[in-house]
């Protein structure tokens, strides 16, 4: 019984292998258009770009690529040494520390009212909260440099009513990184609210009724409750806009043009400029400490805020 089994499923399973590779070339088929073009216009590139941080290539030697001198990492042994670069880290650093709370926490206080505590014009309210987010950065960071003009700026006006006298905030190099915090802040909010949003209606509504039943009150049900049931959430917040903050340029580019005395001046702003200027190498082997930061950041946030 069993050899007459045999030349059975043998065909059968001949014909399923053949079906599961005509899936399969169908399905190769069908991305095959995007893996060339991402192959072409993205990991290339990204190759490229880690191969030209190890050599010293420059503007002038675009004509001939293949006789630039392979440098090792001498790139990025001179970049700890670059005072403007260790300055432009220390600057990221501090604008991701105060940016990325700010506005987790803000957008997550705003989701918390949107979802629970404001009932009347709450679609008025999300979609006011959400207009920064799809307005331009660059018109953003016009508008707020406006806003924070010494003399004429609506804030300083505001503040001299109370009789306060408001400092030169994009000229100071005390107040002009917390300007830009705020700002970015401030508009990152409104795409951050909405991932909150999403999270907090997924939380079931049994959970705060058991608490309820069991005397929690309203922080208790937040702290043991929300909380731990929003870590995915919090944890894909956080790692966004981590990404994101590090890579920040469009603000300093138009507010303060990475000054006062480099004080806002970002990794990515100095990475531009250094291509500006015809370091291609240099400027490549900047780009990649930044990955590297980035990743371990990353790394580090999945490791604290992982779902338990």
């Amino acid at each position: 019984m069993v050899a007459d089994a045999i030349p059975v499923r043998r065909p059968v399973a001949r014909r399923v292998l053949s079906l599961r590779a005509r899936r399969g070339l169908v399905a190769w088929g069908f991305a095959l258009p995007f893996v060339a073009l991402f192959a072409a216009f993205m990991a290339g590139p990204v190759v490229a770009s880690l191969a030209m941080s190890f050599t010293d290539l420059r503007g002038t030697d675009l004509r001939n690529p293949l006789g630039v001198n392979f440098v090792g990492l001498d790139n990025y042994v001179r970049l700890f040494g670059d005072e403007v670069f260790v300055q432009s880290l220390m600057n990221t650093a501090v604008f991701v520390l105060g940016s990325v709370p700010l506005t987790i926490v803000s957008a997550l206080a705003v989701a918390l009212a949107l979802n629970r505590g404001i009932t009347r014009l709450r679609t008025f309210f999300r979609v006011g909260y959400y207009l920064p987010v799809v307005t331009s950065i660059v018109a953003v960071a016009v508008v707020w440099r406006f806003l924070l003009q010494p003399d004429t700026g609506v804030v300083n006006s505001l503040l001299r009513t109370v009789g306060i006298a408001g400092p030169h905030w994009l000229d100071d190099p005390l107040f002009a990184m917390p300007s830009i915090i705020i700002m970015t802040a401030w508009r990152g909010m409104g795409f951050m609210m909405v991932v909150f949003l999403a999270g907090l209606q997924a939380i079931p509504r049994d959970v705060y009724e058991a608490a309820e039943i069991d005397g929690a009150s309203r922080w208790a049900q937040f702290r043991f409750v929300t909380l731990p049931m929003l870590r995915p959430t919090m944890l894909f917040a956080v790692v966004i806009t981590s990404i994101g903050q590090l890579q920040f340029i469009e603000e300093p580019f138009v507010m303060t043009r990475g000054g006062p005395l480099n004080k806002t001046l970002s990794v990515s702003m100095d990475v531009y400029s250094q291509f500006g200027f015809g370091n291609y190498g240099y400027a490549s082997a900047m780009s990649y400490v930044l990955f590297v930061v980035i990743v371990a950041l990353t790394v580090v946030w999945f490791r604290l805020l992982r779902p338990r």
